[in-house]
């Protein structure tokens, strides 16, 4: 099978199972009212994922090592205080990405 004609499948494939995946809520629930258990796990699920991924992020640091975890301690605290001063958490976690990325491409 040509490359191209490959990509091009698995783009078409991904792109089906993510939209029925979306669509599957709605087909299961309809107009009904949510069960308190989804509701339950739409309001604390994305704190535990957050709280796992933090963990999973900083389970490679070696404090006794250069440079000390200070790239990814750094990058924490600019998360934390652009989250306060603007209360969104997608300028939240992409400037604490890129000031990661420039820490420790640029200065670490």
């Amino acid at each position: 099978m040509d490359k191209t004609l490959h990509a091009i499948l698995a783009i078409v494939i991904m792109a089906a199972v993510t939209f029925l995946l979306r669509m599957l809520p709605f087909v299961i629930f309809g107009k009904k009212q949510t069960p308190a258990f989804i509701g339950y796990l739409g309001k604390y699920l994305p704190y535990a994922i957050m709280g796992m991924l933090v963990i999973y992020c900083l389970k490679g640091v070696a404090p006794l090592v250069f440079p000390h975890g200070l790239p990814e301690l750094i990058a924490i605290l600019t998360v934390v205080l652009l989250h306060i001063w603007r209360r969104n958490t997608l300028l939240s976690i992409l400037g604490g990405t890129v000031v990661y990325m420039l820490l420790v491409q640029l200065v670490f």
